[in-house]
């Protein structure tokens, strides 16, 4: 089996970094079908059993039901993982963000979350957020904390404060289709040595289906997904969170990790898809 290669979270402020699968497992739109549930358990045990065991999911993905999917999904192997869950912005002042975070972890069976994130920016402002992550953490009921959707403005406030110094990540979209942070965002996370962790990094499978890409994946022997994901995963701070309902795409996502993107490859896709020239606002979807 491919051994599975590591990011290592940003350690500023911590007693060293530790370091996390860079090929993960994303839930969003998972548990939104019931016929559809045996399989996304089944996928995501075959993506524990590869390596990818690092899962993502929040407590908005199907009202809370992507976090109970999840439990039965890792149950009795809870150790072996690293768990990623999000609260909602309107969720998210300091009493909120405790009580959503007692919520996660009631649905995810398990009496601690490995990475809390903030999903995106709303109206409590950080200081209340970070006021209840500290709190969770003191009570070891989550173990880092980061940020998901926060673009290059909102990073560099949040470092004012001195508990950003012990923000581990930044979870975004960034794909091939989706380059935008290349200009700004990601150079400034870069020199914080905080890892972006990127979501839809297939954007949600379209790229799949892109002609040009398609041409380059034949040419590799490998699929057009495959392809997206090894340009994502040669990066080293990047960690790349793919969703797959099916055993077929996990084992297809994990091979990713063998395919190497030449020098002419990575031309070719920035022709295809080309890097930002100037800044951009943060894409969401």
């Amino acid at each position: 089996m491919t051994a599975m290669t590591t990011v290592r979270l940003h350690a500023n402020g911590l007693s060293g970094g530790e370091t996390v699968p860079r090929l993960g497992q994303g839930t969003w739109q998972m548990a939104e079908k019931p016929a559809l549930r045996k399989a996304e358990i089944a996928a995501l045990r075959l993506g524990i059993e590869l390596g990818m065991t690092l899962i993502d999911t929040a407590e908005m993905y199907a009202s809370g039901g992507a976090e109970e999917l999840t439990a039965e999904a890792i149950a009795g192997r809870r150790d072996d993982l690293f768990l990623v869950s999000k609260v909602l912005p309107s969720n998210s002042s300091r009493k909120g963000t405790v009580t959503a975070c007692e919520r996660s972890l009631r649905r995810l069976r398990t009496d601690r979350i490995d990475l809390y994130l903030l999903h995106w920016r709303g109206s409590p402002p950080l200081s209340e957020t970070l006021d209840a992550f500290e709190e969770l953490q003191h009570a070891g009921k989550i173990r880092y904390w980061g940020v998901s959707n926060l673009d290059v403005n909102d990073m560099q406030e949040l470092a004012q404060d001195p508990r950003g110094k012990t923000c581990t990540t930044n979870q975004v979209l960034y794909n091939l289709t989706r380059r935008g942070i290349e200009f700004d965002l990601l150079p400034w996370q870069r020199k914080q040595q905080q890892p972006i962790m990127a979501y839809s990094p297939i954007e949600q499978g379209r790229l799949a289906g892109h002609k040009g890409l398609r041409e380059i994946a034949q040419r590799l022997n490998a699929t057009p997904a495959q392809v997206a994901l090894a340009w994502l995963l040669r990066q080293d701070n990047v960690i790349s969170i793919p969703k797959a309902t099916a055993e077929q795409h996990v084992r297809e996502n994990h091979a990713a990790l063998t395919l190497k993107l030449g020098a002419d490859d990575l031309a070719a896709l920035d022709r295809l898809f080309p890097p930002p020239k100037h800044a951009q606002p943060l894409e969401m979807i």
